[in-house]
């Protein structure tokens, strides 16, 4: 996981180019219908800040973090608040937001500690809190250029949701909205607190 956070302070602004356009509005959209209007989300993992913003024009109350502390600095400047530096593993709380959005981010915990993250994050869930998570397409842990990744099937995400207490909604895989990258696949769920 170190590497992981290493490649994002390394390669910050590179990681932010490539992704601050990237189109999320079909799943911040879906995962909106499930959360209290003007409610409050976290943004866990928010990298660019780019959904964060678009939260906010929509009318939410967002925090956000990030575990490298580059990108918590140039996405700060970009949506005028202090973006926490943390991992998943060191959440606390509970029952404190409406939604949490978790895009392409939970894909770099590890397997074995997947149970734990999830128990964090649906603590801080308020009743009927909604969630989304994203994963790469696949069934394996794997390093790739640095970074860590822990690859999902729709079966394995499904599975994720419901041990963790959180009941599935929506649950879809979808191509990649990076240009020229449309032939990688991801898998994507929203769901909502379900006890």
């Amino acid at each position: 996981m170190n590497d992981t956070i290493t490649y994002y302070i390394q390669n910050a602004e590179s990681f932010i180019a490539g992704t601050v356009n990237a189109d999320m509005s079909y799943a911040r959209n879906l995962f909106l219908k499930y959360v209290k209007p003007g409610g409050r989300i976290l943004d866990a993992g928010c990298g660019s800040g780019r959904d964060s913003l678009a939260f906010m024009a929509a009318g939410y109350e967002v925090d956000a973090f990030d575990a490298s502390e580059e990108i918590c600095r140039l996405a700060s400047e970009r949506l005028g608040f202090p973006v926490a530096c943390r991992r998943f593993e060191d959440l606390e709380g509970e029952e404190e937001y409406d939604g949490i959005w978790c895009c392409a981010s939970l894909l770099h915990v590890r397997k074995a500690d997947m149970a734990a993250v999830m128990r964090r994050l649906k603590k801080l869930l308020k009743t009927e809190g909604a969630i989304y998570v994203s994963f790469k397409k696949g069934d394996s842990e794997r390093v790739k250029d640095g970074r860590f990744f822990n690859d999902m099937t729709l079966e394995t995400c499904e599975k994720l949701l419901q041990e963790s207490g959180v009941e599935v909604l929506e649950l879809y895989e979808s191509g990649d909205v990076r240009a020229g990258r449309e032939d990688e696949k991801w898998i994507n769920a929203v769901g909502k607190k379900a006890d």
